[in-house]
């Protein structure tokens, strides 16, 4: 069976331009990937002194960094129990698990804190 079928349009609509240059497409590609992946205000390159209530301190110990972050993701835990707690039965599942997942990586980092060796 031989179907017609229309000829196909001269040029293309979904172009605005009649022909595209290469090595500008080139061009500014590397400039969105350079805007994104490496910004000017880079903590690392940046004069301004970071605000220091949410930085690691590097000069801290391990002991130091794990115990912290198990009272944080024991304070997540609680807070979302609580949470859990007031929401209607559809929701309060999800938190729950939520909590669930944050106690687990609280039992990881605990681990890790038994494990740890204090450097005299």
């Amino acid at each position: 069976m031989f179907k017609v079928t229309p000829n196909p349009p001269e040029t293309d609509p979904a172009s605005p331009y009649e022909s595209l240059n290469p090595k500008k497409l080139h061009e500014a590609a590397e400039r969105a990937l350079d805007h994104y992946l490496l910004p000017a205000g880079h903590i690392m390159a940046s004069v301004n002194e970071p605000e220091r209530m949410y930085l690691a301190n590097p000069k801290y110990d391990s002991e130091s960094l794990l115990a912290n972050a198990s009272e944080t993701l024991s304070s997540a835990s609680e807070m979302l129990n609580n949470f859990a707690a007031v929401l209607d039965p559809s929701h309060r599942k999800t938190a729950l698990g939520i909590a669930q997942v944050v106690m687990l990586g609280e039992l990881a980092v605990n681990q890790a804190l038994d494990n740890v060796e204090v450097k005299a």
